[in-house]
């Protein structure tokens, strides 16, 4: 007969981890900040033009700078920068820690929430076709599945840029995820899941901010490729394939079509901030609870060529690409401070600690990070992925632990940007690794 009497240690330990957990969501998933964070441009339609007196590719520092990354407690990570024509690529560390094979630079690799870049160049495609209108209410167009207030209030926009006020569904997807993450991320692995459903479950959660507040949330997006759906009659995964991805020329981008990747790539280590240890591997994991939220695997070089494009206006008009880049604050500053992340239609503008603003997006899923940034011109440009996840410590009390993994990460990322790589950046905060808006763990 299994013992059901209490167990002090056990029920300390799983307090201890909601605490831990909760407290880590709040911070990282509010914004990606960096510290002391200056002031965004005044207008609602961003300009964030970065330095265009970057320095060439300095390759020996690059290779430092992200060996740096690695050598902070990275398992391994791959990146890809280019300045004009000028490229470099790199890779560093372990793809599986278990037989010590290399990380390489042309690994296939999990993107997440890079996904909702595509997924939004598809909808604004079709609303320079007249068959979407950005700031018509989603009912018009999905009345059974968003009905009521919602479907009258929340326009297409407010999807596309996270101030619907719909609650991400990955805390009810997931119902452990929080008091055992091992446990609930091992029973979803071959689950199969409907986008239809897990918008039920967005929809039925409380409300993470009011409406025309940004708060991030996968729902959005799974609302958006199923909007997709409706207008163009096509499988929403198959439209992107066909007209965001084959169009942009990608080679090595697409939705798989089974929990595991096909083309090379590296074990994806899941920490879930040292709760699960040690950290465990879900490169094959079923991606249909991401969907056009978050589904999608490509390279670090197709990322650059994917933003490129898209911001050199090749594959959307100067219309649309103008709404995408029209963006809200992504997060409410702490007194004194302003913003610094602005988030536009499925893309956001970030000024990193060296002062310059640069567009793109970050993407997590369960053991596998990715940041993709380029100047407004698209002419400079990093991408880079990794594989180890939520490595940040948390105290007792739940408040944060000095992150030297994040410090490289932002370190890496900045001086590839701007010419001047570093092995640190002190005290500057990680890109957040996103699973639910912080406002739902409250």
């Amino acid at each position: 007969m299994r013992d059901t009497r209490p167990n002090p240690r056990s029920d300390r330990r799983r307090a201890r981890l909601a605490a831990v957990a909760s407290a880590a969501l709040l911070s990282l998933l509010a914004g990606a900040s960096p510290a002391g964070a200056a002031a965004a441009p005044p207008s609602a339609t961003a300009t964030a033009s970065a330095a265009s007196t970057a320095t060439p590719l300095d390759r020996k520092a690059l290779r430092a700078s992200l060996e740096a990354f690695h050598q902070a407690g990275m398992y391994g990570a791959y990146s890809s920068v280019r300045d004009g024509s000028e490229r470099w690529r790199g890779a560093v560390g372990v793809a599986d820690i278990d037989t010590g094979r290399p990380m390489r630079p042309d690994y296939e690799h999990r993107i997440g929430s890079i996904t909702k870049t595509f997924t939004s160049v598809a909808v604004l495609q079709q609303v320079a076709e007249g068959r979407i209108g950005l700031d018509t209410p989603i009912g018009d167009y999905l009345p059974e599945l968003v009905p009521g207030e919602r479907g009258r209030e929340v326009t297409v926009r407010m999807l596309l840029n996270h101030t619907s006020g719909i609650a991400d569904y990955i805390l009810p997807a997931f119902p452990g995820l929080v008091t055992d993450p091992g446990q609930a991320l091992d029973e979803g692995r071959f689950r199969e899941l409907v986008p239809e459903e897990l918008v039920r479950l967005g929809l039925a959660a409380e409300p993470p901010a009011p409406r025309g507040t940004h708060a991030y949330a996968n729902t959005n997006y799974l609302i958006a490729g199923l909007l997709l759906e409706k207008v163009t009659g096509q499988d929403p995964e198959a439209y992107i394939t066909e007209n965001v991805i084959h169009r942009a020329g990608l080679r090595h981008t697409y939705f798989p079509r089974s929990a595991r990747i096909p083309g090379p790539h590296a074990r994806m280590y899941e920490s879930f901030y040292g709760t699960i240890d040690p950290a465990r591997d879900y490169s094959v994991y079923d991606m249909s609870w991401a969907g056009t939220a978050g589904a999608m695997v490509s390279t670090t070089d197709d990322l650059n060529d994917f933003y490129r494009r898209l911001l050199g206006g090749k594959l959307l008009g100067a219309a649309e690409l103008r709404e995408m880049k029209t963006t809200v604050p992504a997060y409410e500053p702490a007194p004194g401070q302003e913003v610094a992340m602005r988030y536009g239609l499925g893309l956001y503008t970030l000024k990193m600690p060296g002062g310059d603003w640069y567009w793109g997006h970050d993407g997590g899923v369960f053991g596998a990070g990715t940041w993709a940034l380029s100047t407004e011109d698209g002419r400079r440009q990093a991408a880079i992925g990794y594989n180890l996840m939520k490595y940040e410590r948390f105290g007792e009390d739940g408040t944060p632990l000095p992150d030297p993994i994040g410090s490289a990460l932002f370190g890496y990322m900045d001086g590839a940007l701007s010419g001047a790589p570093a092995e640190r950046a002190p005290g500057a905060s990680p890109v957040p690794q996103r699973l639910v808006a912080p406002e739902q763990l409250r």
